[in-house]
């Protein structure tokens, strides 16, 4: 016995006693150090296997849950060409075809539309509405357009989820910015979803009006932070009739809940541009933009004021009718998630306006995400694909809104740029070929043939059409992404518009485990076992045997350090 201590703790008493500090720090060290090799050495029954597997089992059976129908086939009716209130509506065979209600409405005015057309939309009563034809040439010279600013995949204040959901590619929820038609009813699509109602979605429509029109478009803020718009290329006074701001400058905004109209008679055709202008680098990257088209002043010229989510123009004006087959808008535009992310982290708007203005540093920004007509691929193929016949004479109108200059490519085919920024060029200037450059806020009209001649056409195919920017093809650098897109001919599509010949590929991307990196794009088919997850392998058992060894000698090396604490306490 020592000190009345039993016998058995006398050992670890005298050796607590003459041990040195530094001996103390070498047993601490010990003891970090097997921690580290117990965590390492941590078996499993089956593990992932390394950078050089070795012999590996197959993963089993592919997890499905997160993969989606390529097309949602939910309103199949809405394909065929058809006349509602007297507009004429060209068929569209996309997998989401426009709602041709929504086009009645722009076209005719919600001023001049049945009740039970209007109930088929979400459109206000006042979104659009046509006044008096002046020159006297059976169309409305008189508009005037409402738009509200809407928050998309936005954080709720009523629990940890996004509200107004807009998915740009599958499970891909970045926070967005949209100019709006002015709606009725409910954000949300219905009351058993969080997802938002159609008109709501990226980009901001493109707004369609003629030459000489007499336009005014009020912007009801219904957001919290300020905005305006400016109408970039499009013809207008500095000043509207009430003598203020007619511009949409910074230095005039429209604070939350206050409203302001501008006021436009545009003398000038072409392909043009709209956004915000209050921290224009921040609002046009989080989507406060779209495209604005003047249309030539022709008899009877009712044109579709608004064209939601872009895409191919369902009810053409008389000129686009004249010399084209069809007509499309493809609106390009660039998203830096850490930007983005700002209004699903913080719920009140002092502390998302300081985050954005102070702490996010534009020169340090990225772009993470590339979206054709509000999507990035594979949604891309499901409203943004140009779906053409043979010998057809396309019009393409093309705007720029990322941050980055884009190199528009179509496989198969060369186009014509027939105009820059809304002006038309001479014959002897329109240039033939099959990249086209267009700088950040630039238009470029193109003119695309399907004549089989080796020159405009190649002959019939699945022809993607893509930014040859490389970051422009991938979706947080994952690939294939962006803005792909495909000119497909209509041989090619099946019955839901969606191409032949992809199915094995669209399984595979139409899967939110693919761009969330959870899953390789081989995952499935033949080749998987080359090409996909590398597999799992057993466990080794000299890795086994290291394992308990290192945990036998940490709890024994703890045993003796606490008993000898414990003993120099009662010392």
């Amino acid at each position: 016995m020592y000190c009345g201590l039993p016998a058995s703790n006398t050992l670890i008493a005298q050796l607590f006693r003459y041990m040195s500090k530094k001996l103390l720090a070498v047993l601490m060290l010990l003891v970090c150090l097997l921690s580290v090799a117990v965590v390492q050495l941590m078996p499993s029954f089956q593990q992932k296997a390394g950078v050089t597997p070795p012999v590996t089992l197959a993963n089993g059976s592919v997890d499905t849950s997160d993969i989606e129908k390529p097309c949602s086939n939910e309103n199949p009716e809405w394909r065929p060409a058809q006349v509602i209130d007297e507009v004429e509506i060209e068929a569209s065979p996309a997998c989401e075809p426009d709602n041709p209600y929504d086009v009645a409405a722009s076209v005719k005015g919600t001023n001049n539309i049945s009740m039970a057309t209007l109930m088929q939309t979400r459109l206000a009563q006042d979104a659009v509405v046509m006044g008096e034809d002046i020159d006297k040439d059976g169309d409305p010279d008189v508009i005037d357009i409402k738009l509200e600013v809407m928050e998309l995949n936005g954080g709720s204040p009523d629990g940890n989820y996004l509200i107004n959901t807009f998915d740009i590619a599958p499970g891909i929820q970045p926070g967005l910015w949209v100019f709006a038609p002015k709606s009725q009813g409910m954000g949300v699509k219905s009351f058993t979803t969080f997802a938002a109602n159609p008109l709501l979605r990226a980009p901001s429509p493109t707004i369609r009006v003629e030459q000489g029109d007499k336009v005014t478009i009020t912007l009801e803020n219904t957001h919290y932070l300020p905005h305006t718009i400016h109408l970039h290329g499009v013809d207008h006074p500095w000043h509207n009739s009430k003598g203020d701001d007619n511009d949409g400058m910074e230095e005039h905004p429209v604070f939350p809940g206050q409203n302001h109209t501008y006021e436009i008679q545009p003398r000038h055709t072409g392909t043009m541009f709209y956004h915000c202008h209050v921290q224009t680098a921040r609002h046009m990257l989080m989507g406060l933009s779209g495209m604005f088209v003047i249309e030539e002043n022709k008899p009877n010229n009712w044109v579709q004021t608004f064209n939601v989510g872009a895409g191919q123009v369902r009810h053409r004006s008389v000129a686009s009718k004249d010399t084209f087959t069809q007509e499309y808008d493809l609106f390009y535009q660039s998203l830096d998630k850490k930007l983005t992310k700002l209004v699903q982290e913080y719920g009140d708007p002092r502390l998302i306006a300081n985050k954005m203005t102070r702490d996010y540093n534009m020169t340090e920004s990225f772009e993470n995400y590339f979206m054709l007509n509000g999507h990035s691929y594979p949604y891309t193929l499901r409203d943004s694909m140009i779906i053409a016949g043979a010998n057809e004479n396309i019009k393409l109108r093309i705007a720029n809104a990322q941050r980055s200059s884009i190199a528009m490519h179509i496989h198969g085919h060369k186009a014509t740029i027939t105009a820059y920024d809304g002006v038309e060029q001479a014959p002897a200037q329109q240039i033939t070929r099959d990249v086209f450059d267009v700088a950040p806020a630039q238009r470029i009209d193109l003119q695309l043939q399907t004549l089989d001649d080796g020159l405009h056409s190649y002959g019939q195919g699945l022809w993607m059409f893509h930014d040859h920017v490389l970051t422009g093809t991938s979706s947080d650098g994952m690939e294939p992404g962006g803005n792909m897109a495909i000119l497909a001919y209509k041989s090619l599509i099946d019955e839901q518009g969606m191409p032949k010949m992809h199915e094995a590929a669209l399984s595979e991307l139409f899967n939110k485990k693919y761009y969330s990196k959870q899953q390789s794009l081989w995952d499935t088919g033949e080749f998987s076992h080359l090409l996909g997850e590398a597999g799992v392998f057993e466990i080794s058992m000299v890795r086994l045997a290291l394992f308990g060894l290192a945990l036998g000698l940490l709890i024994g090396l703890l045993v003796v350090l606490i008993l000898a604490n414990k003993t120099k306490n009662k010392l």
